[in-house]
């Protein structure tokens, strides 16, 4: 899909490449962040490594990878964020639409074109149709046109619209305030919500129910109270300790 490995997924470019900039360290740090340099921000899957040459089990391995890294987005205890400055397509849009947050740059666009080259983007097609309304995923998967920063905002594509001087500042902000929270009450939240949006409602309350019950059991979860009723700055202990049970 482009020259120069253009920050690609699939097997191949994760070899060569981190594929995604700028990551953290999870044990050492809160928020996961998904960055790159150039124009394109991910171009998705090399389709060279699609080719009837490669074979089916190469395939199978290729989009295996590429959704396990999708689904590890949501599964590991950490916010990752994105931040997107250029073109995402294809496997990159459906990076985008994986992670917690993401902030893009005016000039940013998204699209699903697999369809223009005779392979429909289904797989990009479960992250994207969970973030965007049916109509339009619908719309990005059958003709592979782009969307634009503030069409991708309007849908819930992308969580902000800023411009390209301002990107880096507003992401790294976002990422300060969220790391300004207990780590284990974020890790809490962050499984729930994922667990909860997949239930019916009835189901999803009892499931945030039961872990708003766990969040008062954490050490600082009874902290963040206390601070609150003695009107002073919580101190987070970051322990996953109980206060009771």
């Amino acid at each position: 899909m482009g020259p120069s490995w253009y920050n690609q997924t699939g097997p191949r470019a994760q070899k060569k490449s981190d594929g995604t900039g700028d990551g953290r360290v999870m044990d050492q740090f809160l928020v996961e962040q998904f960055a790159a340099r150039g124009p394109v921000f991910s171009a998705g899957h090399d389709l060279k490594e699609l080719t009837a040459a490669q074979g089916r089990d190469y395939h199978s391995r290729v989009f295996q990878t590429c959704s396990e890294v999708m689904t590890l987005i949501q599964d590991i205890p950490v916010p990752v964020i994105a931040m997107v400055n250029g073109i995402a397509t294809a496997a990159g849009c459906q990076l985008v639409a994986s992670c917690d947050i993401a902030v893009a740059s005016d000039k940013s666009s998204f699209a699903t074109p697999g369809v223009n080259v005779g392979l429909f983007c289904s797989t990009p097609g479960v992250a994207i149709g969970r973030a965007v309304p049916r109509k339009v995923a619908m719309e990005m998967l059958f003709t592979g046109h782009p969307i634009s920063a503030q069409d991708a905002l309007l849908h819930g594509l992308v969580s902000k619209v800023v411009c390209e001087e301002q990107l880096e500042e507003e992401t790294l902000a976002i990422a300060r305030r969220v790391c300004e929270c207990s780590r284990p009450v974020v890790a809490l939240g962050k499984a729930v919500f994922h667990r909860q949006m997949a239930q019916g409602r009835d189901a999803a309350y009892a499931s945030a129910a039961t872990a708003m019950v766990e969040n008062l059991t954490l050490q600082d979860g009874q902290e963040g109270i206390r601070a609150f009723l003695e009107k002073r700055k919580p101190v987070w202990s970051n322990s996953t300790e109980k206060s009771h049970t």
